[in-house]
């Protein structure tokens, strides 16, 4: 048996805080394990001892409102209460997926007490570095710092700078306490340069922490996490940057509609999408930014992801179908966040965010990594605190024989954020270079990604965004082979925009219908109409991809084929190239398909788009550009 000295809180009202035992949750027998509790009107402020069972993850959470009540509370502020918490008496026996069932449906969701109880917990199951301080080294720095008097003239830290300080709930005392806890931080965490959002969760977390030394520990175990593809808090410029770009790219793929408001309303995307941290904190009111906090414990960063997209989705929804003209996209979309109530419950809102078919972890973290590569490549650097210089792409000098300026932009929107950083670069057009398909090759190659656009003799404007070099066709040797990636897409620009992702991306569930020994063969209708094109990423029409080589130190691209177990490779024939001509999308026909003269294509539905013909399906090229990017 293990004895535990605890010292009750009180109640706003001064009374000691009572500990009643848990009630059994439901189906669940009470074992008899003895937790013998004194009695309150005994108890006074001083110590009692409790008699606990000495199983680490088998303990009793007190639902009463007065436990978990802090000393840093405005309680005027706080939410009240609906409903008597049922959280079962072994929550933290529980499996990781089943806490996170819990967590998503609210069963700590109106339990100040309850979370009082289980966040240190579930913080103190964060995987981090072995030399994390912890509260006895907070103690010990607090003290140095701020003396016995807790008075200071400490400025804060530089990482905060402009970074908002929420205060929530939180009483003068409690502001206080949350000013020194961001000073150790600083103090004890140099290497933080940028991180808005350390203060937010600092300040929700004092709100059930019992002193500041027990806050700090928790904050530091997030900063400290080092579980894999897993982060929690970003640290500096660089990593929210990237973060930013990351929520960018998938806005664009999960929420097209909103995405393309955007596109129409603001002249910076990237500049409205940097504020998605902001509409979850401070944005969110009290009551709703808990609940994600709740989540945000277990799962981590891809919690914030899923959130602000459901947040996304219902600001459409919300908006007039006039749209936006005129008025200010950033403004309207903080405005909208702060009035949340009034659109949708905080249940229904994290049940359409769990609902959203996110890519794995992984596959997440690969697409930041990539970002942050193209943001180092910009010049920005690690202790970097904030940007030097404008990031977004200045469209007002661009000059096209094929697409506006606007329609240009409205593309450069559609692609992944990594690559809008950078200036479009003309580097092939039948006006200046001839209609000659060894030309064009010998013009793009060594340029990744790249933007095909074509102009048909109708007026029609269509084209492909190519995530791979033009080069990768000749790995295939003497057959003709797919390659690229599922960032690719086709699109059109006139007479109506619009664009056609890779199918996987609004059909994750197609990735999960084979094993890989079982998988089928290709589809019978692949057969190109300029000569056969073979996946060259597979030596076997049995299988799928084989990775190839990578060289060292290479991440690997983000939506490559051989991250997903597909049905068969017709759902991922991107591009193919030959001396006949060359392919866009395969599987049941071709999105896009150009003879060797340049001039003349086809279009009709292919399985990797599932697109439906771009222009007339037969059609003559007026003019065709492909862009890249400049470096």
């Amino acid at each position: 048996m293990l004895q535990v000295g605890l010292s009750l809180p009180r109640c706003p009202g001064g009374a000691a805080a009572a500990l009643p035992m848990a009630e059994p949750a439901a189906g669940e027998e009470d074992t008899g394990t003895g937790r013998g509790l004194c009695p309150t009107e005994a108890l006074g402020s001083s110590p009692v001892t409790i008699v606990v069972t000495s199983e680490a993850d088998t303990w009793d959470i007190d639902t009463s409102p007065c436990l978990g009540c802090g000393q840093f509370v405005d309680w005027d502020k706080m939410p009240e209460e609906r409903q008597a918490a049922q959280i079962p008496r072994d929550v933290l026996g529980r499996s990781p997926k089943e806490l996170k069932r819990l967590a998503r449906e609210g069963c700590w969701g109106w339990s100040h007490a309850g979370r009082a109880r289980l966040y240190p917990r579930l913080i103190q199951q964060v995987s981090c570095r072995l030399v994390t301080p912890d509260a006895l080294v907070y103690r010990d720095v607090a003290g140095r710092l701020f003396g016995k008097t807790s008075v200071s003239s400490h400025p804060l830290p530089e990482f905060l700078e402009g970074c908002p300080m929420p205060t929530y709930c939180l009483n003068p005392h409690g502001v206080t306490a949350l000013k020194k806890i961001l000073i150790c931080v600083g103090t004890l965490f140099p290497d933080i340069t940028h991180s808005p959002l350390l203060p937010a969760l600092a300040a929700l977390l004092l709100h059930y922490s019992e002193d500041e030394a027990q806050c700090f520990e928790s904050i530091s175990r997030l900063v400290a996490s080092n579980a894999p593809h897993a982060g929690y808090i970003d640290q500096s410029f660089l990593a929210h940057q990237a973060s930013c770009m990351t929520f960018g790219d998938l806005a664009n793929k999960h929420c097209p509609a909103a995405h393309k408001l955007i596109a129409s309303a603001a002249d910076n995307v990237l500049e409205v999408y940097s504020e998605w941290l902001s509409w979850l904190f401070p944005g969110l009111p009290f009551g709703y930014a808990v609940r994600v906090l709740d989540v945000f414990l277990l799962e981590g960063q891809k919690v914030l992801y899923r959130i602000a997209l459901a947040l996304l989705k219902q600001f459409r929804l919300s908006v007039a179908p006039a749209g936006l003209q005129g008025s200010d996209i950033k403004a309207e979309l903080q405005a909208f966040v702060r009035n949340i109530a009034e659109h949708v419950t905080v249940d229904k809102l994290l049940e359409r965010a769990f609902g959203i078919r996110l890519f794995s972890r992984k596959e997440i973290w690969l697409l930041q990594m990539a970002n942050r590569k193209a943001l180092m490549e910009r010049g920005i650097t690690v202790v970097q605190r904030r940007p030097s210089f404008h990031l977004a792409v200045d469209m007002q000098n661009f000059s096209s024989s094929t697409v506006t300026a606007q329609e240009m932009r409205l593309v450069w929107s559609w692609i992944p954020e990594r690559f809008s950083l950078f200036p479009p670069l003309l580097l092939f057009s039948t006006s200046q270079d001839g209609c000659s398909l060894q030309r064009f090759y010998t013009c793009c190659e060594g340029y990744e990604p790249t933007v095909l656009l074509i102009k048909t003799t109708e007026g029609e404007v269509c084209g492909a965004f190519l995530s791979s070099d033009w080069s990768e066709r000749k790995k295939s040797g003497a057959t003709s082979g797919f390659f690229g990636t599922g960032e690719c897409f086709v699109f059109t620009v006139r007479p109506e925009a619009e664009r056609y992702e890779w199918v996987l991306i609004k059909k994750p569930e197609l990735a999960k219908a084979v094993p890989r020994p079982r998988q089928r063969s290709p589809s019978p209708g692949t057969e190109a109409r300029l000569g056969p094109c073979r996946d060259s990423r597979s030596s076997s029409p049995n299988h799928l991809a084989v990775p190839s080589p990578q060289r060292r130190g290479r991440l690997s691209p983000f939506l490559a084929v051989r991250h997903f177990l597909l049905p068969s490779k017709s759902a991922s024939m991107f591009m193919c190239g030959s001396r006949d001509g060359i392919v866009i999308g395969g599987g049941g026909g071709q999105a896009l398909s150009l003879d060797a003269s340049l001039l003349w294509g086809h279009t009709e539905r292919c399985q990797t788009f599932d697109n439906p013909p771009l222009c007339q399906e037969n059609f003559q090229v007026q003019l065709l550009e492909v862009w890249g990017f400049q470096s």
